[in-house]
């Protein structure tokens, strides 16, 4: 046994020159093999390379909608060969090392520091590595498994290693992904560092230790347990539970078919006993006992001092963790933690990120943690969606879309009303301003449609409460607005506004607002735009489309039973009503009438059996070299008139030409599906 200091390791700007400390798995796939035959590289940690650049690029479809990249499927298996191969000479001081898939990163990627939990070994993030080694600078911590290096002397030692890296790196933040123990660690240094530009991402935090039923029986149970029967005691329960199905590499999501389930199951039953066996030689009975006492200490030590720790803090959190009151111990550090969210996964593990379903890139994007400086620009910040992130965003709206079938016309330039989106242009910048349905209903079928039909991903204008970390805390799921965010949603601002339009984007933009998408009975279909122009000297400046559209059909889904005006009538409502607005930014605050009412509220709906949603886009209004005429009041109002009165012609269209639809009921369209198969095309009103 050997007892190493982690301050006798030298920084990792020390490490000057690829070392190979691993040779590569037989079971790695052909593509791994081709890099370098290392499994982790000692290496420059802000050494970037154009060539990751490029192959992400190319990863992605030709207008860079969608992150196409491939990711290679990994599993509880990989962990167990990729921690062998680390642990076969294991020994040295405690240390940090770096995924072979993060041998090249991207120019001005930002660093990220990973802790692992009891096991030490540093494996824990196998199933992310690709995907965080495209947006990260990614090191990992490993502490051998007879090291002995006391709590004083790791903190210190990831402290060190955190300041020297950002002082390489000034301006950038510094990621600190830590489980369980891991994550003590990871707020240890944030509480003693309070300057440093830190982002940290907890998965179930150790930090309650001391309020779980292990803490007062691990002790007796090592000791009546012989070494040759030993087996890490928390491992165990959640290697037996039915999480363990999770950590296989064919796991992707809670509903499998029967051809999916048939390999998952297979896979992790043959991975079981070889995962008990391998995490008796990682976790011997000594080393064991050695991290129940760290723990232990790192718990007291932390809780102490929570209130110093002031950055961006998000935790993960697992419902049905079988080790850690977890669930309980998040809302506590929330409460403490002012700069804190958290993320809920009710049917996972303690074993969180060694789950299938969880992607730690996906959670930090629907947060919006990721950033590059030191503060968020979520302009340029902003990552694509991968295709299995816009499929679960559009299954959120499957029902309303299946129900509700939309139609979508748009006009072509000789006036001509055509149905689908052949009108649209294919390049920005454009801005599509329209009707704002109520509860916003028609946002989840248009950008849908858009991104099926014309590969256009729309970068919706939205209120601030999508993004705030109080209204989070006021839905029953925090994570409600992450499928906004990760589709590129961003606050409203001129300022956002105007870096899409410089960008070429799509831009979703509603100038009624909440006030239009909350409107009160009888006020279907009434526009609350502002008097003045807001958009159209912008787009002019950047030569912008602007397409005016309606939307119609949200009287057939559905009638208001209680309106913002019935609600104020309630005993009480104020208080629901303040600690939703108190807190929120003010929108349009120097307007008079209702246009400048834009607080948020409740509604009450009455269902009905869905009509059909119609929507048509207008001809389009070209502002390119109109720049200096539009730059005159009187004629860049005239042209926001203009628009305003095209979107209410294509309401009143719609109202008229829905009248014809043999199919707007949903009786008839479920029939004709029947007869037709349910992937064709339902027929409507001849345009």
């Amino acid at each position: 046994m050997t007892t190493a200091s982690a301050g006798a390791v030298p920084p990792l700007a020390g490490l000057r020159r690829h070392r190979r400390i691993i040779t590569v798995s037989s079971s790695l796939s052909s593509r791994q093999i081709k890099r370098p035959s290392s499994v982790f590289l000692e290496r420059e940690p802000n050494k970037s390379n154009s060539t990751k650049t490029e192959t992400v690029k190319s990863g992605r479809d030709e207008m860079g909608v969608l992150d196409r990249s491939e990711v290679t499927p990994r599993g509880v298996r990989d962990y167990i060969e990729l921690s062998r191969e680390l642990v076969k000479s294991d020994g040295g001081p405690v240390r940090f090392f770096s995924p072979i898939e993060c041998s090249e990163c991207a120019d001005g990627s930002p660093l990220l520091f990973y802790l692992p939990g009891m096991d030490g070994v540093g494996t824990g993030l196998v199933r992310h590595h690709e995907r965080l080694c495209k947006i990260f600078n990614v090191w990992c911590l490993h502490i051998p498994v007879h090291d002995r290096t006391p709590l004083e002397g790791l903190v210190t030692y990831i402290e060190k290693t955190i300041r020297s890296e950002q002082s390489r790196a000034k301006g950038r933040p510094v990621y600190v992904i830590g489980e369980s123990i891991g994550a003590c660690l990871a707020l240890a240094v944030a509480a003693r560092n309070p300057n440093l530009d830190l982002v940290l991402i907890l998965a179930n935090p150790a930090t309650s230790f001391d309020k779980t039923w292990f803490r007062d029986i691990s002790s007796l149970l090592l000791d009546v347990l012989p070494d040759r029967l030993h087996v890490p005691i928390p491992y165990f329960f959640s290697l037996l539970s039915g999480n363990y199905i999770k950590m296989t590499s064919n796991y992707k999501r809670e509903e499998l078919s029967v051809e999916e389930a048939i390999p998952v199951f297979s896979e992790g039953l043959s991975n079981l006993l070889p995962s008990l066996s391998f995490l008796g030689k990682i976790l011997p009975k000594e080393s064991l006992v050695w991290k129940l006492k760290l723990l232990k200490e790192a718990s007291s030590y932390v809780n102490s001092r929570l209130n110093s720790v002031k950055c961006q803090t998000l935790i993960l959190v697992s419902g049905n963790d079988e080790i850690l009151p977890s669930r309980e111990e998040a809302e506590r550090l929330y409460s403490i933690l002012p700069n804190c969210r958290t993320r809920l996964f009710k049917d996972s593990g303690h074993a969180l990120l060694l789950e299938g379903g969880i992607d730690l890139v996906t959670i930090i994007k629907g947060a919006c943690y990721y950033r590059r400086n030191s503060r968020t620009d979520i302009v340029s910040d902003y990552l694509p969606p991968t295709p299995y992130e816009f499929q679960n965003v559009a299954q959120e709206y499957k029902l309303i879309t299946q129900t509700t079938d939309p139609v979508f016309l748009s006009t072509l330039p000789n006036g001509k009303v055509t149905r689908g989106l052949t009108a649209i242009p294919n390049t920005g910048p454009t801005i599509l301003v329209g009707y704002h349905m109520l509860m916003g209903f028609e946002l989840g079928p248009l950008v849908i449609q858009f991104l099926t039909e014309k590969n256009i991903l729309l970068r919706g204008i939205a209120h601030p409460f999508l993004f705030e970390r109080f209204s989070e805390n006021l839905m029953p799921d925090s994570g409600a607005f992450d499928g906004v965010r990760i589709m590129g949603a961003v606050p409203v601002s001129g300022k956002n506004l105007y870096r899409l339009m410089e960008r070429g984007e799509f831009v979703l933009l509603y100038p009624g607002g909440a006030r239009e998408a909350l409107h009160r009975k009888g006020e279907d279909y009434k526009l609350f735009w502002p008097e003045q122009s807001e958009f159209v000297r912008m787009a002019s400046r950047f030569g912008a489309t602007i397409i005016p559209f309606g939307a119609v059909g949200e009287d057939d889904i559905c009638d208001i039973l209680l309106d913002y005006d019935d609600l104020t009538k309630i005993p009480f409502y104020d208080v629901l009503n303040k600690s939703i607005n108190e807190e929120s930014v003010k929108l349009r605050g120097n307007y008079e009438g209702e246009i400048a009412n834009q607080d948020l509220h409740p509604l009450i709906l009455s269902p009905k059996i869905p009509g059909r949603f119609y929507f048509l886009f207008g001809k389009p209004i070209h502002t390119k070299g109109r720049e200096k005429e539009l730059k005159d009041r009187e004629k860049a109002q005239q042209l926001y008139m203009d628009a305003k009165s095209e979107v209410e012609n294509c309401i009143s269209y719609l109202k008229e030409k829905r009248e014809k639809d043999p199919y707007r009921s949903l009786l008839s369209r479920i029939i004709y599906k029947a007869t037709h198969g349910s992937d064709s095309q339902i027929p409507t009103f001849d345009p």
